[in-house]
């Protein structure tokens, strides 16, 4: 799949991060990740991103990385794009970026740099070396350190024709409309919000359409009627959907640091689909918020 293709797949529907699984002693399990990935594919999701933020790519070590990435690609090779995260340092970054494409991945996902701020000539420099190194489309994921501006992308797209998105995490809308105004159709842009469902329709108007649904991990039908419903502009379901489950939902998910993770692993193992627990430093829900989950969910009814 060359960049563009991706680009296209990317824009033209609901993308999701499968969870990684994790058995009882916290390694990683590739029997039941590939069974996570044959039970989401039908659901139609355009693309999936293996080792993702939602995936942990945080607590894995680059062999296990490696693993998690093979087993996505070879599980979906042929009917779902798979996108890889990087992140860490440049020469890190870079590793996983080309791990990732050694693996079968058809793009990468640059997620943060570690810990420290870095101005604008470091942010391009770096994600130029990622993207150098690699020939699969990279998309660029604006949060936390790594904030780049307009004009910083606009440097980024005439140097690196495989950079070929731009994902936001920050909720900045300034920052949107700077990049979507200068970069018009160049990038395929992509909503990163924690539970990006409550932000879709402010995002759509600002010019980004498509987003990531991270509770497409537990109740894949859902998230495919909110966003079908989304967007056909239905907005009596949008609404709906909003109060009967979306807004309760964040009610539980910031009761905890880390929970935006946490929460979606927990609903996948009401749902049937346990993907173990998460690694530390994050934390698993306490049994009154599974508790509070669980009704939740059963009141969508069969997933």
């Amino acid at each position: 799949m060359t960049p563009n293709e991706l680009k296209l797949a990317l824009s033209s529907g609901l993308l999701s991060f499968p969870l990684t699984d994790f058995d009882a002693q916290l390694r990683f399990e590739p029997r039941g990740y590939a069974a996570r990935l044959e039970w989401l594919m039908p659901y139609g999701a355009t693309v999936l991103f293996a080792a993702g933020g939602t995936g942990e790519f945080f607590s894995l070590e680059p062999s296990e990385f490696s693993q998690v990435v093979r087993t996505a690609a070879d599980t979906c090779r042929g009917r779902v794009p798979i996108v890889a995260g990087a992140g860490g340092g440049t020469t890190l970054a870079i590793r996983y970026a080309q791990e990732a494409e050694r693996n079968g991945a058809q793009g990468v996902l640059l997620l943060p740099h570690y810990l420290t701020e870095a101005s604008q000539d470091g942010l391009v420099a770096h994600v130029e070396a990622v993207c150098r190194s690699v020939k699969i489309g990279v998309i660029v994921y604006n949060r936390g350190a790594t904030r780049l501006t307009a004009d910083s992308l606009a440097r980024l797209a005439e140097r690196c024709p495989n950079l070929i998105g731009f994902k936001d995490g920050l909720g900045d809308i300034e920052r949107i409309v700077s990049i979507r105004q200068k970069l018009g159709d160049r990038f395929v842009y992509i909503g990163g919000m924690p539970t990006h469902e409550v932000y879709a329709n402010a995002y759509k108007a600002l010019g980004v359409p498509t987003y990531s649904s991270a509770v497409f991990n537990f109740i894949p039908r859902t998230a495919i009627e909110f966003y079908n419903a989304y967007a056909s502009g239905d907005t009596a379901t949008t609404s709906r959907l909003l109060n009967e489950f979306f807004l309760p939902y964040l009610e539980i998910r910031n009761k905890g640091e880390g929970y935006a993770v946490s929460i979606v692993k927990a609903g996948a193992t009401v749902a049937g689909h346990s993907a173990g627990p998460v690694r530390p430093p994050l934390s698993d829900l306490k049994p009154a918020e599974v508790e509070q989950l669980t009704t939740l969910i059963r009141k969508l009814g069969s997933q």
